[in-house]
């Protein structure tokens, strides 16, 4: 089985039990992408989640709303410095201690009292695999940073100026994220995929970028509550509406998301591309399970029409579980993956 359990919980392996601590983080901040991270060899798990612990710390920093813009770029710098190595944990310490309080989340305030933690481990790291991890939280501190840079004042929302600047974000907080997991991969596995290096990390880069983009459609409602607006002005102006009138007049906001959602959809097709390429079944079943889960959520989107703005649209547990089932009775087939993310394209996919 791809995923082994015991009293209905997932097992741990040696490596796992030495660093529970990290586990329960993992699980606190994000169910799915634990899943992912559980199904790794255990070589990958430890890189893997520390660059995931790093990088959801720095955008919890730089989205506490209860401070101002500037307090927020400032503390994210000086996290991005501390995972760079560049200043003394006692600066780090500090900032854990200021944030947490601030955090109404308690898995967040878990993760923000980590902050120490979470760097020793960085410190532990082999160093090739340790310098990854610090290229990769460089790339997407510098997208946070954009993002306050762009959406943080309380004005009404404002939108990007253009399709190049969503590619911009969409690369530094996720296709980077591709090419990271590429490398390690090769690193880490012998005979990792069928397709050389440079082919996988383009696949990866297009996919990481093609699920920031599903959370900016499923996002979009809240956002612009927000005040951000990921959607290019340039495209909102052609289709007669203001990113302040979107939630008052979605109709005319329809034209622009299905043009992005189109293009999900093509990026989310790289990943069951990269998938397919792996030869580890476990690290297949790791890359294919975020495709699925994108697929599907793009599908439930498009079924729900401009009301997705006003309720957010979440893959319910039961699909998710039987994801998992079909994972595991399937081995992460190449087939069978095919064919699940065939179906889940679909509104309403057979169970």
């Amino acid at each position: 089985m791809l995923v082994k359990r015991q009293s209905g919980a997932l097992t741990m392996s040696p490596a796992d039990r030495s660093n529970p601590h990290m586990l329960v983080l993992l699980r606190g901040v994000s169910r799915s992408f634990y899943v992912s991270i559980r199904l790794l060899p255990a070589p990958l798990r430890r890189p893997i989640g520390v660059a995931y612990l790093l990088a959801r710390a720095a955008d919890t920093l730089a989205d506490t709303a209860e401070l101002r813009p500037s307090e927020r770029r400032a503390h994210l710098e000086t996290w991005a410095a501390a995972v760079d190595g560049r200043i003394p944990a006692l600066a780090v310490a500090r900032l854990s201690a200021s944030f947490a309080p601030l955090q109404q989340d308690p898995q967040e305030r878990a993760l923000v009292r980590a902050l120490p933690h979470c760097l020793r481990w960085l410190d532990e790291l082999a160093p090739a695999d340790r310098e990854d991890v610090r290229a990769v939280l460089r790339h997407i501190t510098r997208g946070q940073a954009l993002d306050i840079e762009r959406f943080g004042q309380d004005l009404p929302p404002r939108a990007l100026d253009s399709a190049e600047q969503l590619h911009e974000y969409t690369y530094l907080v996720a296709g980077c994220v591709g090419e990271f997991w590429t490398d390690l991969c090769f690193r880490h596995l012998p005979g990792f995929a069928t397709l050389p290096q440079q082919e996988m990390r383009e696949l990866g880069r297009g996919f990481g970028m093609g699920l920031q983009l599903v959370n900016i459609l499923r996002d979009a409602g809240a956002d612009l509550a927000a005040g951000r607006c990921y959607f290019p002005a340039d495209e909102l102006a052609a289709a007669g509406v203001a990113p302040e009138d979107i939630l008052n007049h979605p109709e005319r906001f329809e034209v622009v998301w299905r043009r992005w959602h189109a293009h999900a959809q093509d990026r989310i097709a790289l990943g069951m591309r990269y998938a397919d390429a792996v030869n580890s079944r476990r690290v297949r079943a790791a890359s294919a399970l975020p495709a699925l889960l994108a697929a599907r959520t793009l599908a439930l989107m498009r079924s729900a029409g401009p009301q997705r703005l006003r309720h957010k649209v979440k893959v319910p547990r039961h699909e998710v579980r039987t994801m998992m089932a079909r994972l595991a009775f399937t081995l992460a087939g190449r087939a069978a993956l095919q064919s699940s993310f065939a179906r889940l394209r679909w509104d309403n996919p057979h169970p």
